[in-house]
C-alpha cells in the first residue's frame, strides 16, 4: 500500500477478486498480453503479386549450329550428336547435312540465341524488423510462359520454338533490408532476396544444374495504419541454369528478368480487440486487470494508440458547416 498524504490513500492489487471495493483510488495491476501473441506481434506478414519480364539468353559455345530450310535451328556435338531441344531438355534428332543448311561453327564464331517471357507471381514473405534492418524468408509460386528465340548474330538461323512454353516455377528464399528514407507516412526500404529455384516439370531436373539467383529491389511502404501496409516493389533478378548435352559439355541459360511486385502486409497486434460489445474507446484501454485495442478502428487508418483518430477533421470543417458561422 501507497500512502500519498494523509487523505489520500493508493492501494495496488495483483486480481480483479482481490480489489472487492471498486473505490477509484484502488486499482488493479494490468496484466500484459500473451507470451505467444507478443511474439508473433514482431512478424509482419507481407503477400504480393504483379508482372515479371524474363530475357532469355543462350550462349552455344562448343557446338555446331545448323539450319535446313524447312527446320528450325539444331545443335551438333563435335562428336557427331544432333539436338533439335537444348533448352529444357534434349530431344535427339537426324537431320541430313545439305549444300542448302546453314552451319555456323561456334569455334569460329559466336553464336547466341535471345527471347522473352512473362510471369505472374504470387508471393508470401515474412520478417523481423530491428531497428532500420530487416530479415526474414519468403515462398513464391509463379506461372513463367517462353515466347520463341532468335539468334542476335546470324538472322539465317531463323526462330527457335522450345518445347517449354510455360509452367509454374517455385522459389524459397531469405530476405535481408534496411529502411533508407522516410517521408510522412511512406518509407522506402532496399532489400535483397536470395534463394534456390525450382523450375517447370517440363524441365528435365536430371540434366540441369542451377545455383542461387539473386533478386535486388526497392520496396516503397505506405502506411495505412499501425499494422497495415500497401507496397509497391520493383525489382531486377538475376538466374541461370545450366542443361547438360550427352557427349558434350552443357549449355548455359540465362533467364534473368525484371518484377513490379504490388501488395499488402499486416503485423499481428500486440494486444487483442476489445470484448466489450458496446465500447467505443478509440484508443488503447483496459477493462479489469486486461489491457485491450479499440474494436472501432478500422485496419485502413493510422491509429495512435494513446488517443483516438478515427475522425481527425471536426464536424464544424466539414461539407457546408465550413461555410456556416455557427455550424454545431
Amino acid at each position: 500500500m501507497l500512502i500519498l498524504s494523509a487523505d489520500v490513500v493508493l492501494a495496488q492489487y495483483e486480481t480483479e477478486k482481490d480489489a472487492s471495493i471498486p473505490l477509484e483510488h484502488f486499482y488493479i495491476k494490468r496484466k500484459g498480453p500473451p507470451v505467444l501473441r507478443k511474439y508473433l506481434s514482431k512478424i509482419t506478414w507481407g503477400l504480393s503479386t504483379g508482372y515479371g519480364r524474363s530475357y532469355f539468353n543462350h550462349n552455344l559455345s562448343g557446338f555446331i549450329v545448323n539450319k535446313n530450310p524447312d527446320s528450325g535451328p539444331f545443335i551438333q556435338t563435335t562428336a557427331g550428336g544432333q539436338f533439335s531441344n537444348w533448352f529444357n531438355r534434349t530431344e535427339a534428332s537426324n537431320f541430313a547435312i545439305t549444300p542448302s543448311t546453314f552451319q555456323v561453327n561456334t569455334d569460329d564464331a559466336k553464336v547466341s540465341f535471345q527471347g522473352r517471357g512473362g510471369s505472374i507471381p504470387l508471393k508470401l514473405t515474412a520478417h523481423y524488423e530491428w531497428k532500420r534492418y530487416r530479415i526474414g524468408a519468403g515462398y513464391s509460386y509463379e506461372y513463367l510462359w517462353i515466347g520463341d528465340f532468335e539468334s542476335k548474330e546470324f538472322g539465317q538461323l531463323g526462330t527457335f520454338s522450345p518445347n517449354a512454353k510455360g509452367g509454374f516455377m517455385r522459389k524459397y528464399f531469405v530476405v535481408l533490408g534496411a529502411a533508407l528514407y522516410r517521408y510522412q507516412e511512406y518509407l522506402l526500404v532496399a532489400d535483397v532476396q536470395i534463394g534456390g529455384f525450382k523450375p517447370s516439370r517440363t524441365f528435365n531436373m536430371g540434366q540441369i544444374s542451377k545455383g542461387l539467383y539473386y533478386n535486388l529491389g526497392f520496396t516503397i511502404e505506405r502506411d495505412m495504419s499501425e499494422y497495415f501496409k500497401l507496397f509497391v516493389r520493383p525489382s531486377f533478378e538475376f538466374k541461370s541454369l545450366t542443361l547438360g548435352v550427352p557427349d558434350a559439355g552443357g549449355i548455359k541459360h540465362k533467364f534473368n528478368a525484371f518484377y513490379l511486385n504490388v501488395g499488402a502486409t499486416y503485423r499481428i497486434p500486440e494486444l487483442r480487440r476489445c470484448v466489450i460489445k458496446g465500447c467505443k474507446a478509440q484508443m488503447n484501454h483496459a477493462h479489469g486487470n486486461r489491457e485491450y485495442r479499440s474494436k472501432v478502428h478500422p485496419i485502413y487508418l493510422k491509429q495512435n494508440p494513446n488517443y483516438g483518430e478515427n475522425h481527425p477533421t471536426l464536424i464544424k470543417y466539414k461539407g457546408k458547416n465550413k461555410r456556416k458561422i455557427n455550424p454545431y
